[in-house]
């Protein structure tokens, strides 16, 4: 969650604190309202990006003209907190695979929950870590792929070399 502090009136004393979420919620919020997929290659017009932002919002009773109230750094801040991975994992990718034509929407994304029994709660997460989880679960139920034998051959070399520099040894 990210939390930015507001001045509620033209009094800078008074403040709201806003709190945003990018989740599989305010996805599925925003799809509903433009029919369109959120993970479009084309570029979100200015009106759709500030109703994503909207979306986001889990505060209450926020002044109506509250995204006229952002800063520059507080906008700043929302798309690092959406760009955020905010995950520790990382992945291998494999230069081979080719990349999915699959359009990706809120409900291919609920599809995935359901495929893998992750329950509806995560729906709230950070929508990146999410996807993290979602690629883990599909990763772990593939089968591996086995090696070709020049991939063995390198990796038999790799791990002999290692063996024998561990030990000293040259033979």
């Amino acid at each position: 969650m990210l939390t930015i502090s507001l001045s509620a009136t033209d009094d800078e004393s008074d403040t709201v604190e806003l709190c945003f979420e990018h989740s599989l919620v305010s996805l599925s919020k925003w799809e509903s309202k433009y029919k369109k997929p959120f993970f479009a290659k084309e570029a979100k017009t200015h009106e759709e990006t500030a109703e994503y932002i909207k979306l986001m919002l889990l505060t209450e009773n926020v002044p109506d003209d509250f995204l006229n109230r952002l800063s520059r750094s507080d906008v700043e801040a929302i798309t690092e907190y959406i760009n955020d991975q905010q995950s520790a994992t990382w992945f291998n990718e494999d230069k081979n695979q080719k990349p999915t034509r699959e359009i990706v929407t809120s409900e291919l994304i609920y599809y995935w929950l359901v495929q893998f029994n992750i329950p509806f709660e995560v729906e709230n997460w950070h929508l990146n870590r999410l996807m993290t989880l979602v690629k883990i679960a599909g990763i772990k139920q593939t089968k591996p792929k086995p090696m070709s034998k020049a991939q063995q051959a390198e990796q038999y070399r790799r791990l002999n070399a290692e063996r024998r520099a561990a030990s000293g040894s040259t033979g």
